[in-house]
């Protein structure tokens, strides 16, 4: 399964040129600033914007090959706008079931129960759109997507009208959604949390133009150019809680190559995490230190050193585990020079601070 896009058009401000093949399940982040043609991807990946030149194969299926093109009512996608575009007259109930008659083949469908129940939107039903908040709205949006059978699902930053504690309380919902089924998601945002959080795959865009594409880890662990989400580079790792300490409130997580003490978040023994670990939160040795206050040090190889945006500054990709796993270290060119840092190297890894993400 893949999702086979290729789109040459210009538009007001920019050119949008890309040439991709996205996975056929999960969730592929479009990331990058404002204008960068998020947005404009995915409206020509619905046939909502017109690319008389562009190819877009979903799953084997042609929806466009130059000329020839699906309408968008025809295509078999569920289309998630950042406001929720409800029927104001009609119930939560009578909202969900236009979207269940719309729905082009009952083996694609979702069961009604079922989106209803990972949305947790039951007690809903009865209410009118008006009477709710904008997460609940954007939950029942994606309800009624969900059941109109889509073999595609495109969120257009879904969350951007949230305000932080209505996006918490929303984001459990959309993780549960993205991981329980397999439809997979092509997700607009500019939000680093959001990529964070959700992504397994993304696209990093800046004015038209594709920078990096791949799996979210690897993305993220390049220093050839660097994709920050917010304020600094680092890697997002995958792990499981294998320990928690009640009494000093820590959780200790383990993820290919190596283990790490984090902030307990409140998750059971066994539950899949995923951590966030900055460039400028890993400082490196040549020998293990125990006299320091920090709770993690991890051998690793040196497997890339290169210049930082900044002359006093370079940035270290580490492997973790026979390269299992990847680390960013920002450290000033003196410190790199001091350690004589060179590809191949073992040394460690002293991790300040890590952050569990949801």
């Amino acid at each position: 399964m893949s999702i086979d896009l290729r789109f040459r058009q210009a538009f007001s401000g920019f050119t949008l040129d890309v040439d991709l093949q996205l996975p056929g399940r999960g969730v592929t982040a479009l990331f990058g600033p404002s204008g960068c043609g998020k947005s404009t991807l995915l409206r020509c990946i619905a046939g909502l914007n017109a690319a008389p030149e562009g190819r877009c194969v979903v799953n084997g299926e042609v929806w466009q090959d130059g000329a020839h093109s699906l309408p968008t009512h025809r295509r078999p996608l569920g289309y998630v706008f950042q406001e929720p575009a409800l029927f104001a007259h009609l119930s939560v109930e009578a909202n969900l079931d236009y979207g269940r008659r719309r729905a082009r083949d009952a083996g694609q469908r979702v069961a009604r129960e079922r989106a209803i129940e990972l949305l947790g939107i039951g007690h809903l039903l009865p209410r009118r759109p008006g009477g709710l908040s904008g997460g609940e709205r954007q939950r029942i949006a994606i309800a009624r997507a969900l059941l109109t059978g889509p073999q595609l699902l495109l969120m257009d930053e879904p969350l951007a009208a949230l305000d932080l504690a209505r996006k918490n309380e929303f984001m459990p919902y959309l993780e549960r959604l993205t991981r329980e089924l397999e439809i997979p998601v092509i997700y607009v945002s500019h939000a680093p949390d959001e990529v964070a959080r959700l992504a397994h795959h993304i696209v990093a865009l800046e004015a038209g133009q594709v920078v990096a594409a791949g799996p979210l880890a690897e993305v993220l662990a390049r220093v050839d150019l660097p994709i920050r989400l917010g304020e600094d580079a680092g890697v997002v790792l995958e792990g499981v809680v294998v320990e928690r300490d009640v009494q000093w409130s820590l959780a200790r997580v383990a993820f290919p190559g190596g283990c790490l003490w984090v902030r307990d978040g409140g998750q059971d023994k066994g539950t899949s995490v995923r951590i966030r670990i900055l460039a400028r939160d890993v400082s490196l040795a040549l020998s293990p230190s125990p006299d320091t206050s920090l709770l993690n040090s991890l051998p690793v190889v040196v497997d890339q050193v290169a210049d930082e945006s900044h002359p006093a500054l370079a940035l270290c990709r580490l492997a973790v585990g026979s390269g299992s796993s990847s680390l960013l270290a920002r450290l000033t060119r003196r410190s790199a020079a001091a350690l004589d840092l060179q590809p191949g190297q073992a040394v460690w890894a002293q991790i300040k601070a890590v952050a569990l993400i949801g």
